[in-house]
């Protein structure tokens, strides 16, 4: 580990001034950036601790809210409005890790945390997120884990995030603060596809600061789930997710449908095209696999994940139709 100074915010200016540097990182809980930093990946010059701020969860008029970006994994999941408003986010982020984890773990850096591929750990493999240009082994060598979806020739490694994925789904909107002023993004447009920068995995700038995020209110997140296929049962990234939320009417008419995946692309892949596909329809078993396929036409499969394609669509359809439950026609 390489010398780094280190200095603790007493607010979101202060954090963003300290941040002004070059080499500056912010820190959260540190159950990734430390462990990178063990491993050499990451070797920033300083270190910003945020852990004081926001850690608030707001209850808004409007019914949403507003969660710190400080605020623990735990307390998100704990949270009453998100356990009763938002299931879905509960769910994702008890199977994203263990309770230990979880308690460490913040919301903003649960967002920025960097892939697990194993090829990005190992120092002795080329990849193009730690040196633009060197290569991508995971593409010719063991990729079981990899993206099928937004991949690129650069990169096929998969965002790790479960939370992002229920973020996703929900449509979430990601606070930030720099030395310029603040601004709002999407959640879904936060993280980036790798193209041939695998080494700049968000829209993020330099000492740019995640201060919160928004989620709006939703009636048809009440009835929301998130499935994590895995190969275990704990300790193990999504081989695929599916965030999930459904508003059917009686007849089975789809009011509304969120639906978002992890383990499958270099970010949470919103299934807009199976949503556009599902709305205003009824929901039968034909027409729920009719969009699980066309959501994953463009799908790329390498050597050894073309399994994930079929396994995507069948956690597809099994997440809507438990929300569907008898209504489905």
């Amino acid at each position: 580990m390489t010398p780094f100074t280190y200095a603790r915010a007493r607010d979101s200016a202060e954090a963003v001034h300290l941040a002004s540097s070059a080499g500056a990182k912010f820190l959260g809980g540190g159950t990734n950036l430390v462990d990178l930093m063990r491993e050499t990946v990451e070797n920033p010059q300083s270190l910003v601790d945020v852990t004081g701020l926001s850690r608030e969860i707001e209850e808004l008029a409007d019914g949403g809210l507003m969660i710190g970006a400080a605020a623990s994994n735990t307390a998100v999941a704990e949270h009453q409005a998100v356990r009763t408003r938002y299931p879905l986010l509960t769910r994702a982020i008890l199977a994203g890790a263990s309770g230990q984890i979880r308690n460490m773990a913040t919301v903003g850096g649960n967002m920025l945390q960097r892939t697990r591929c194993a090829y990005f750990y190992d120092d002795a493999a080329r990849c193009n997120k730690r040196v633009l240009g060197e290569g991508c082994d995971a593409i010719d060598g063991f990729n079981r884990m990899h993206a099928i979806l937004g991949a690129s020739p650069s990169c096929v490694a998969t965002h790790p995030s479960d939370m992002c994925v229920a973020l996703a789904a929900l449509g979430a909107v990601v606070h930030l603060k720099s030395a310029s002023g603040t601004r709002a993004v999407q959640l879904v447009d936060l993280h980036r596809l790798p193209g041939g920068r695998p080494d700049r995995e968000t829209v993020l700038e330099p000492g740019e600061l995640i201060t919160a995020v928004q989620i709006a209110p939703l009636s048809a997140a009440r009835r929301s789930t998130y499935r994590k296929v895995r190969d275990r049962s704990s300790y193990a990234f999504a081989l695929v997710a599916a965030a999930a939320a459904l508003d059917i009417e009686d007849d089975a008419t789809v009011r509304e449908v969120r639906l978002a995946l992890g383990g499958v692309a270099h970010k949470p892949w919103r299934a807009l095209t199976a949503e556009a596909m599902l709305k205003g329809t009824r929901l039968t078993p034909t027409m729920l696999r009719a969009a699980a396929e066309a959501e994953l036409a463009d799908a790329a499969p390498l050597r050894d994940n073309g399994f994930k394609i079929e396994l995507a669509k069948r956690t597809i359809v099994a997440v809507l139709t438990e929300l569907a439950g008898e209504r489905m026609a």
